[in-house]
């Protein structure tokens, strides 16, 4: 199932303003966290394509964080302002990848990332509905707010997921710099 393309936020704020208003950790810049599980080159193309579109607000002052599942941290989640996550949907579910990153950091920082805007991408051979359920009860769990709907298909991407992915990433990263 492909969403509808959307545009990313723009912000209506001057440059200087956008970086130095944004909520960043610590008072510093805004940090999005992209936490992905990405094993095949299709995968890999739709991450790559979702950091193509976060980093166009990098110069609004948002720091970029790029984590594999299994190496991202409790000190990334607690360090980040929003997040983007990726998986692949295997058996009906996410990737144990990304459920390990889950389990690993919940206890630690679910109180701390209550209305962080996020986003998500699931890409699957036959089915991604297991999948969307499951992230949409783990994000439930933590307090998200989803900034833009996710992207979840199956088959090969074609241009159209990939812009739809650049989108994504582009929106969550640009939440941050307003």
């Amino acid at each position: 199932l492909t969403r509808p393309l959307r545009s990313p936020i723009v912000p209506s704020v001057p440059s200087a303003m956008a970086a130095t208003s944004a909520p960043g950790y610590g008072g510093g810049m805004p940090r999005l966290l992209v936490v992905h599980y990405s094993p095949t080159p299709t995968v890999q193309a739709l991450a790559d394509a979702v950091l193509e579109g976060a980093r166009t607000a990098e110069d609004e002052g948002v720091e970029i964080l790029v984590r594999h599942a299994l190496e991202a941290t409790t000190d990334d989640v607690l360090a980040a302002d929003g997040f983007i996550l990726g998986t692949t949907a295997n058996f009906g579910y996410i990737s144990g990848a990304l459920k390990h990153f889950f389990d690993t950091t919940y206890d630690a920082t679910h109180e701390t990332t209550t209305r962080k805007p996020f986003s998500y991408w699931i890409h699957g051979g036959f089915d991604t509905t297991g999948a969307e359920r499951a992230m949409t009860s783990i994000t439930t769990g933590y307090g998200l707010r989803l900034a833009t709907p996710p992207l979840a298909f199956t088959g090969p991407p074609n241009a159209e997921h990939l812009e739809a992915a650049r989108e994504l990433g582009g929106t969550v990263a640009w939440s941050l710099a307003m």
